[in-house]
């Protein structure tokens, strides 16, 4: 089984196990910066690749067997994180794979990060990919570019009131991966701002 890779904070508070996107692995850059920005805030992270990435191809498995593994990490996380208070997630697909175990049930999880979660697919805002959401009773965050492709600003925030316990903050001018106009500065700060979001809400989600 696959290891998982854990960037540890100095004084944790809480854990997020964190999946990857559907185009690259656990050691692109937004992942690593991610990982590293969250276990900087008191969050330690830990990342892993699904069974396709480790294997080499570029289309991802099917969704059992995303879900399955992403079983595996969870578990795996578990005997590595300390008993901290133990949160999922991911960018784009790792996040919608990770609520699919979440709507089929898990235990001793207290919540989901979303980074730019995959309501449908680009051009395609017929194929929603939500129903199961509905399903999920744990705390839930989504951040969500405003001008996301896969779920902008108006489809997020007509998608939360069908949800038990979903909140959303949005990136004004982000994209899929929170890029905006502006140059290297926005850029930067737009990303802060969706790590520091998670952090906190993280952090104020952490008790029971």
């Amino acid at each position: 089984m696959a290891a998982l890779t854990i960037y540890r904070a100095d004084a944790p508070v809480a854990a997020l196990v964190l999946a990857h996107g559907a185009g690259a692995g656990q050691n692109s850059v937004w992942m690593m910066k991610a990982a590293q920005a969250l276990a900087d805030r008191a969050i330690t992270c830990a990342t892993f690749d699904f069974p396709y990435i480790t294997a080499g191809r570029k289309v991802p498995d099917r969704a059992p067997v995303l879900e399955a593994h992403w079983r595996e990490m969870v578990n795996e996380a578990r005997g590595q994180l300390d008993g901290l208070p133990l949160f999922i997630g991911g960018k784009s697909m790792g996040g919608r794979i990770a609520s699919h175990v979440a709507a089929q049930g898990v235990d001793d999880v207290r919540g989901l990060v979303f980074f730019g979660y995959p309501l449908h697919p680009p051009g395609q805002p017929e194929k929603r990919r939500d129903a199961h959401l509905q399903q999920i009773s744990l705390p839930m965050l989504f951040i969500q570019g405003s001008l996301d492709t896969f779920g902008n600003e108006a489809e997020m925030r007509a998608l939360m009131p069908a949800l038990k316990r979903g909140d959303l903050h949005v990136i004004a001018g982000g994209d899929h991966s929170f890029k905006v106009k502006g140059g290297a500065n926005a850029v930067a700060a737009a990303f802060e701002q969706a790590v520091a979001t998670a952090a906190s809400w993280i952090k104020s989600a952490r008790q029971p």
